[in-house]
């Protein structure tokens, strides 16, 4: 990769691992699930109008926004309100590379390879360690939570892998339409109108620049950029990007809210990064040429 795709490529590995930092704060502002669907909405607007029409079939866009924008997103941000850290969210959520090769088995008949089942060991160790460091200064529902999240990431991955969308960004756009009015309904039914009106009154320029942070700079920034990356170089070669992303969420974490990394949690960091990268790695040298569209279209959230 030359220097200024690899710059590019770690700028967006920090844009998402400092949009944990970001969640926190934006949820003093709003109920999560209300927070999460005004994410979505302020993504896909006026967005859609711009990206054209769907590249792919409408089922894969449909399934892609309930299993990434309702389960996964509402899970990690009522995870979070519930007292999951930000900088652990970022790490825990790595898991997904280990959910995402064993739905594959599950419904594509992917079979790992030694290695791959090797990395989900070893990232299933630095799990169990994060749980244990976890269940001793908070509430391991949470943590759970974010697990569960997680495995519905996982699912996505592999929905976006059937879905082979020709254009990430386009089909991103439009698999953020989806989740809007699931979240909002879920939302008014949990959190109580009366919660979300009072939310949305006292709107204040913090409130509103957090949104439009999780919204354009790491969904349709984000995306966009790792899109563009995977189209000019092999998923093999951009993927191990995202591993920086906890090492920024938990950073991030750490400096701007306070967020103290034990010992322990820093162990299962390592047991989880070195696992995930075991798990995502692909055998032999691969050229872009090579790499079918759903590998290379893949990317992380």
């Amino acid at each position: 990769m030359r220097p200024a795709h690899i710059s590019l490529a770690v700028l967006v590995a920090a844009i998402w691992g400092v949009n944990f930092t970001v969640i926190e704060v934006g949820l003093d502002h709003f109920p999560p699930l209300l927070f999460s669907a005004l994410r979505f909405l302020v993504a896909a607007l006026p967005a859609v109008f711009f990206v054209g029409r769907p590249k792919v079939a409408r089922k894969w866009i449909v399934a892609v926004g309930l299993a990434l924008g309702v389960a996964k997103f509402g899970l990690l941000f009522i995870g979070m309100d519930a007292g999951m850290p930000a900088g652990l969210s970022s790490l825990v959520l790595q898991i997904q590379a280990v959910f995402t090769a064993l739905i594959a088995f599950a419904l594509l008949g992917e079979r790992p390879t030694r290695l791959k089942l090797c990395g989900m060991a070893v990232a299933l160790c630095g799990v169990g360690l994060a749980a244990v460091d976890e269940g001793t200064a908070g509430p391991l529902g949470a943590f759970a939570l974010i697990v569960v999240a997680a495995a519905c990431w996982g699912l996505s991955n592999v929905l976006t892998r059937r879905a082979s969308p020709p254009d990430p960004l386009n089909f991103m756009v439009w698999v953020s339409t989806v989740p809007v009015l699931p979240l909002l309904g879920l939302s008014l039914l949990t959190e109580g109108p009366s919660r979300d009106l009072d939310a949305l009154r006292s709107l204040d320029w913090q409130g509103a620049a957090v949104v439009v942070y999780v919204a354009w700079i790491t969904t349709v920034l984000g995306f966009g950029a790792w899109g563009w990356l995977l189209h000019r170089h092999p998923a093999s070669t951009v993927a191990p990007f995202s591993l920086l992303v906890p090492v920024f969420g938990m950073s991030s974490a750490a400096l701007f809210l306070g967020e103290s990394v034990s010992p322990l949690r820093w162990a299962a960091a390592a047991l989880l990064v070195g696992g995930v990268a075991l798990t995502s790695r692909t055998p032999g040298r691969v050229h872009s040429a090579d790499v079918p569209a759903p590998e290379r279209t893949g990317a992380p959230a």
